[in-house]
């Protein structure tokens, strides 16, 4: 699938020096700006030595940049990591601390080999938001102290509490400086074409040189002096087996979930390639074996500076690299240009981005889902608690509501007119067998019984038990109707009930095939109202101006009227229209040769690529399924002919993705326009899944 504008390349792919030098050199200045005082910061909190803070800022930017599996997260030395570091300091020392963090960078290597990192796919989005929304409003209030020209507490709670002291005191030019960064960063954006210059380099440069003339006593970064003799190379730690092991463990665990939630959080707030969470455990492994090896703090994947490299405009992993070597070029040849920069103008920017962590589209979607709770309640616990409890929290409350909602069976046995009417409605699992059980046999010996199974999901535990029941009842001389036709209508009146009351809300465009064998809401398992649905023969689209009137419509619809997030176009094996396309055995001048002629720039495409794999046989595809491949690509590019597609596709409201479904095996693959052409699809179709306005009623494909 060709990327569209605002989407960075992936991992793999080579760099072009055009996006480098218009976006990611800018967004690396905007990063290298934030990153400096962060780093200086939290190596003064946690008891290190203020170069080992800035060793892991290079580092993390130039070694985990590199050799990541995030193309645009950022990583440095984390606050989330301040504590234990303190600790470790306190008991060891520096320069044994420095060996544990290159022991858990190796450790961390061995974690990413095995490949345990996707599992962090499987969190839930209410807590990755959540926890987005406690950083940034953690941050937030954190910053606004030291924009009042006061300085930040240690805690959310602290702060709030300092927050009215601050507020009274007078701090004259610090709070001129704060103020007018967040006024430059909020109002440059607004100004016409002036988006090239990203806001927060702009209101930094400005508000230093205002600083420069006009506010002497205003507090400025502050460097060491002789950087490069400062460093404390490891040495081994002092301490039995038993605590040397449980701090290398302990650094490699908190780390690497650091480093995996940010990763997962940072793919939310881009349109760009997802990431290879086992890679980015890699890299950051090896940046916190060379970090330690220096004498550096540990390296995490970073929120704060992740954050700020995607709003700033970064499109590859140059960013982050660069980042790195502007703070080791800076702070070696430059040091006396950073400490011109006033403390209170990198806070308005840290300020502002935390604020924008908290993104009220978020909020609207998780109530919609009845996921607010588990939103609100990470929030919270990360602000409160910290990152891991607060994580931690949100992941057990979202456990609990799932088994709540799996448990939620209702069963009734009443008698109608001689005949026992078992009602079982909800969702039935192995956790409430004990009470259908107990229902079943309230009835009495050789009564005739209907059972009435009106449920949206029913395990094999449940289906045992009733079947178990069944026998027992019929060997006792009774009789027993089991009815599953209704099964899913109470479920689905209601969810269509929902849908009316909130009217009609579809967030994607789902373009696909008139073959029966596709089923849209199968391969997406979204419910009824997420999707608005074309289907046509071999999935076309064809070009603006092309006189397909109905196609034309229906997208224009789609985009200018209903708002949707996201196009798919969607092809499959075995597709008819490909085989006659290539056959040309198609009557002359019927209606399905004219429109089989928007089939002929896929075909040229086709003919022009080499073999295209299935990723998951290792075969290479058909004539036929090769077609259907490259003519996902083609239409893509089609879409974009038309007006309203490609203005919100440049503002960022709307993502062209391309699937194509293998029927025999029942699995989705993203379409790419590069080889390999055909990889994984989960985050795409987790992205249409989770943003839909209805829950899907059935979760697992397969299982349909």
């Amino acid at each position: 699938m060709p990327t569209t504008s605002h989407s960075p390349p992936t991992s793999g792919e080579r760099l072009s020096w055009k996006p480098i030098l218009h976006h990611d050199l800018p967004a690396s200045l905007v990063v290298f700006l934030i990153a400096i005082p962060l780093s200086l910061g939290i190596a003064a909190a946690s008891g290190a030595p203020l170069i080992a803070g800035l060793v892991a800022a290079v580092i993390g930017g130039v070694v985990a940049g590199a050799l990541g599996g995030s193309t645009l997260q950022v990583s440095g030395p984390a606050a989330g990591l301040t504590v234990i570091v303190a600790e470790l300091v306190q008991q060891f020392g520096w320069a044994a601390t420095a060996a544990i963090t290159c022991a858990a960078g190796l450790l961390q290597i061995v974690l990413g080999v095995t490949r345990i990192g996707r599992w962090a796919l499987s969190l839930s989005p209410a807590v990755v938001h959540g926890m987005l929304a406690g950083i940034g409003i953690t941050i937030a209030v954190q910053q606004l102290h030291v924009v009042l020209g006061g300085t930040a507490q240690s805690s959310l709670i602290a702060n709030i509490t300092a927050l009215p002291a601050q507020l009274v005191a007078h701090h004259g030019h610090s709070v001129a400086a704060g103020v007018l960064t967040v006024a430059v960063v909020l109002a440059w954006p607004r100004i016409p074409k002036a988006k090239a210059i990203p806001a927060p380099l702009v209101a930094v440069v400005a508000v230093t040189a205002l600083a420069a003339v006009a506010m002497p006593d205003v507090a400025r970064v502050d460097l060491p002096d002789d950087p490069l003799r400062s460093l404390i190379l490891p040495a081994m730690p002092d301490g039995t087996p038993l605590e040397i092991a449980t701090a290398v463990l302990t650094i490699a665990l908190v780390a690497s979930v650091e480093s995996l939630l940010s990763a997962v959080a940072v793919d939310k707030l881009h349109r760009g390639p997802r990431s290879n969470l086992d890679r980015e455990l890699i890299g950051q492994g090896a940046a916190n074996a060379v970090s330690g090896a220096l004498g550096g703090m540990p390296v995490t994947g970073v929120i704060v500076r992740s954050s700020t490299n995607v709003a700033a405009g970064a499109r590859t992993r140059a960013s982050a690299i660069m980042h790195g070597l502007w703070i080791a070029a800076f702070v070696l040849a430059a040091g006396s240009m950073l400490e011109l920069i006033p403390m209170a103008a990198l806070a308005g920017v840290l300020l502002v981005t935390g604020l924008r962590l908290v993104q009220l589209a978020h909020i609207r979607t998780l109530r919609r889902h009845d996921e607010l709770l588990v939103y609100v309640v990470t929030a919270l616990g990360v602000g409160v608690l910290g990152l891991a409890e607060g994580v931690l929290l949100g992941l057990v409350l979202a456990l609990l509501r799932v088994l709540y909602r799996l448990a939620r069976a209702t069963v009734t046995a009443t008698e109608v007119d001689g005949v026992w009417v078992v009602r079982i409605r909800g969702a039935l699992v192995f956790l409430g067998v004990a009470s259908l059980v107990r229902t079943l046999r309230s009835i009495p010996a050789g009564a005739a019984v209907r059972v009435e199974l009106t449920v949206d999901h029913l395990d094999h535990a449940a289906q045992e038990a009733i079947e178990d029941w069944r026998r027992g009842h019929v060997a006792r001389g009774g009789s027993v109707e089991v009815c599953r036709a209704g099964s899913d209508e109470a479920p689905l009146r209601a969810l269509l009930a929902k849908l009316a009351a909130e009217g009609q809300q579809p967030a994607h465009l789902f373009i696909t095939c008139a073959d029966s064998r596709i089923v849209p809401t199968m391969i997406t398992t979204s419910g009824p109202g997420d999707q608005f649905c074309v289907r046509n023969i071999g999935n076309l689209v064809p070009p603006k101006g092309s006189n397909s009137s109905s196609v034309d419509a229906a997208i224009e619809y789609a985009v200018d009227v209903l708002g949707v997030r996201s196009i798919v176009v969607c092809g499959h094996s075995s597709c008819g229209a490909a085989a006659a396309a290539l056959a040309a055995d198609v009557p002359e001048g019927s209606g399905l040769e004219n429109w089989l002629r928007h089939l002929e720039p896929s075909v040229r495409r086709a003919l022009a690529l080499p073999d295209i794999v299935d990723p998951a046989t290792g075969v290479p595809l058909s004539a036929a399924d090769k077609l259907s491949v490259a003519n996902v690509a083609v239409q893509l590019e089609n879409l974009r002919s038309f007006p309203s597609v490609r203005r919100a596709e440049t503002e960022g409201r709307l993502e062209l993705i391309g699937l194509w479904f293998d029927i025999g095996a029942a699995t989705a693959r993203l379409v790419l326009d590069r080889a390999p052409y055909l990889v994984r699809a989960d985050a795409e179709l987790s992205k249409i899944r989770s943003s839909g306005t209805a829950s899907a009623i059935a979760t697992n494909p397969s299982s349909q």
